[in-house]
């Protein structure tokens, strides 16, 4: 089984809308593939009505966090949707999104980079409008090469010139709220240091005595020494080791299937998992 575990789409960053990204998964020989959008499950409906036969759909979505004035994302499988308090603090990151992004266009103006809010927001569409965006429009105004050359200190990563601070969840509270939602959680990359800064070993640690479930170890963001490293602290901490792409289309150059996760570790998550199941073919999703 091929299994890829973090996907974006047009509902958020990517550039697939859902129903072309499980289309795209199909195509690209995975058996099961998870829709881990920002803050949001907006693309599952989608998803689930375009799933080809042969592709099984893990709902999901990754949750924007911070501890210790890091900025981190959490992802989230297999929760129930309509569990009310975690639906309350996914519209309050949503609801920031905004504001955010208009901040940090007027700071990037102040730069003296000719960036347009309208044309970010042209860029977002219908997805949460996000950094990724505003980094889309600063290559298309030739200010950086390609939307990772954004994330720098010098425009957009955590603490840059352009940088602005979000309504963002305590991962303790996002453990717990998925938890309580059925659902399992996973630490995003958090060895990415070409992101910004990460969380020390100790931090992950503690999140391991709080519930987390795993972390995210074959990732675009991780060479071969950090990967090494992250699977000695997970048989330390008794945590799943996970494989994904982190794929967002043409936004990013990684595609779909490029990392990977064990077929056992999937079992292992969708056995803890209560609050929905996989959705297999062309079926529905259904609440446990």
């Amino acid at each position: 089984m091929r299994i890829d575990l973090h996907t974006h789409s047009t509902a958020s960053d990517g550039t697939d809308t859902p129903a072309e990204l499980v289309r795209n998964a199909a195509a690209a020989g995975l058996d099961v593939v998870a829709l881990t959008d920002h803050d949001t499950v907006r693309g599952h409906a989608e998803a689930v009505a375009a799933l080809p036969e042969g592709l099984t759909l893990v709902t999901g979505a990754e949750f924007s966090c911070r501890l210790d004035g890091v900025g981190l994302h959490m992802l989230a499988y297999l929760f129930d949707p309509d569990e009310p308090e975690l639906a309350r603090e996914r519209e309050l990151v949503r609801d920031d999104r905004v504001p955010r992004a208009r901040t940090m266009v007027g700071k990037l103006q102040e730069l003296g980079v000719p960036v347009e809010w309208e044309r970010v927001a042209g860029i977002a569409g219908d997805g949460s409008v996000g950094r990724p965006h505003i980094a889309t429009a600063l290559v298309e105004l030739g200010v950086v090469e390609t939307v990772s050359d954004a994330f720098t200190p010098q425009w957009l990563a955590d603490g840059g010139r352009a940088y602005a601070e979000k309504h963002e969840l305590d991962p303790f509270d996002a453990i717990r709220l998925v938890k309580a939602a059925g659902g399992v959680t996973v630490f995003a990359h958090p060895a990415a240091v070409k992101r910004g800064r990460v969380l020390p070993e100790s931090s992950i640690a503690r999140l391991a005595a709080a519930g987390l479930d795993g972390i995210e170890v074959d990732h675009t963001d991780h060479d071969g020494p950090t990967r090494a490293r992250l699977r000695d602290l997970a048989r330390e901490l008794g945590l799943l080791t996970t494989g994904s792409s982190d794929y967002h289309g043409s936004r990013k150059t990684v595609g779909l299937g490029e990392y990977t996760t064990d077929p056992e570790i999937y079992g292992e998550i969708t056995r803890r998992a209560t609050g929905a199941f996989p959705v297999p073919g062309a079926g529905g999703l259904r609440t446990a």
